[in-house]
């Protein structure tokens, strides 16, 4: 467990970076700081392994005042990601993620074995290993970040905006690599972002940090999206924070209907009406992409299938939320998101107005709860007291 009690950080030129903070990380979660530039997010991440002094108040990791431990220790016992991953040029990725063990006495050959067993557990290929940081892709800079920070097996993990400096599609793939991580070790992370949509994604917990490095809102991502707590974090979250809140909903009872598909050597004898769609799929079932009128006629021309169809990022997969699925309906050229199975296999189609309709119904089941909670007779004692 982390706590911050009447935690404070003030520099000599009079600037407040964290302002009175009070905070329990509890062990095993992962606990996102949120907030825009300048809030005092970082500061108060770095102030957790001493890289920052704090100017009043106390912090403790496990019950011990950090304030009276050594700071190469405490850093040793704790893992840290920053942007870009910041690994050491003149050394080779293998090396790059056996640096904690070494300086904590490990034998390089037995913390390189480890480190290999690493890179495999975040997803890289350990032909990777012999490779300097000069040779890898952005994305991968990155996942031997996360390796480098996990090599020694530390319980809390750091993470400075880690994913910030890649492309939104390798993002959302280290995002989900997180998520697989944290569900098989159970770190106690500390995730610092500005951006909303990777809190919300990723933290069991968000503190919304805002003007004068003030924690404005402490809780359960649902609950800032549903309830922020003060009017900066009603505008921080954004005008489409119900939309976001979606993604809490289940869309596993949003009815799947039948979609009109065909294959590329159907797709000549295709008739399809003006306002009409199809759903081009392989032979195995897989979506390649949606086609109208148009696009038949130009697939009988001789076009190429992809130059006649049109993919709308309309895919959801099993288990998805009702963001993802409206997302899907309302990307569709169609209106209509298709629901894939594990193989990617067409598995039905989903409309808009049912999705809203679901979520109608979520609500009405949630009020009547309310209502029932409320209007429930007090426990009374045997004596009837």
């Amino acid at each position: 467990m982390i706590t911050f009690s009447g935690v404070t950080k003030q520099y000599p030129d009079g600037t407040t970076a964290v302002d009175n903070l009070d905070l329990q990380i509890e062990a095993g979660s992962f606990m996102v700081f949120v907030g825009p530039s300048g809030c005092g997010k970082t500061t108060s991440m770095r102030m957790i392994n001493r890289m920052i002094t704090p100017t009043e108040g106390r912090i403790t990791v496990g019950g011990r005042d950090i304030a009276d431990t050594d700071p190469v220790k405490l850093r040793l016992g704790i893992g840290y990601v920053i942007q870009s991953a910041g690994l050491l040029p003149h050394r080779t990725v293998v090396d790059n993620v056996a640096t904690v063990p070494v300086l904590r006495g490990d034998s390089r050959r037995s913390a390189r074995k480890a480190a290999l067993a690493v890179l495999e557990r975040v997803g890289l290929d350990p032909a990777l290993a012999s490779r300097y940081p000069g040779q890898l892709s952005g994305g991968q800079q990155q996942r031997v970040g996360v390796a480098r920070a996990l090599a020694a097996n530390p319980p809390i993990l750091l993470m400075d905006e880690p994913f910030s400096a890649v492309d939104p599609v390798v993002r959302e793939d280290l995002q989900a690599e997180m998520q697989r991580l944290q569900a098989e070790m159970r770190k106690t992370i500390v995730f610092v972002t500005h951006d909303i949509d990777e809190a919300v994604k990723l933290g069991d917990r968000l503190a919304v940090f805002g003007p004068g490095g003030r924690l404005q809102q402490y809780d359960a991502p649902d609950t800032v999206l549903s309830a922020p707590a003060t009017d900066f974090v009603a505008s921080f979250v954004g005008r489409d924070r119900g939309y976001r809140g979606l993604s809490f909903r289940t869309a596993d009872q949003v009815p799947l209907h039948m979609i009109r598909t065909a294959t590329e050597k159907e797709l000549p004898g295709l008739t399809l009406r003006q306002g009409e769609w199809a759903l081009v799929v392989t032979d195995a079932g897989v979506p390649r992409g949606w086609i109208d009128v148009t696009g038949v006629e130009r697939a009988r021309a001789g076009h190429p299938v992809s130059e006649c169809t049109a993919a709308g990022g309309s895919l959801f997969t099993p288990g998805a939320d009702l963001r993802q699925a409206l997302d899907a309906t309302i990307s569709s050229p169609s209106g209509i998101g298709v629901a894939v199975d594990g193989d990617g296999a067409v598995s039905g189609g989903m409309l808009g107005a049912e999705v809203i309709a679901k979520l109608a119904e979520q609500r009405a089941t949630e009020d009547r709860m309310r209502g029932e909670l409320y209007l429930a007779p007090e426990a009374t004692s045997p004596d009837g007291s």
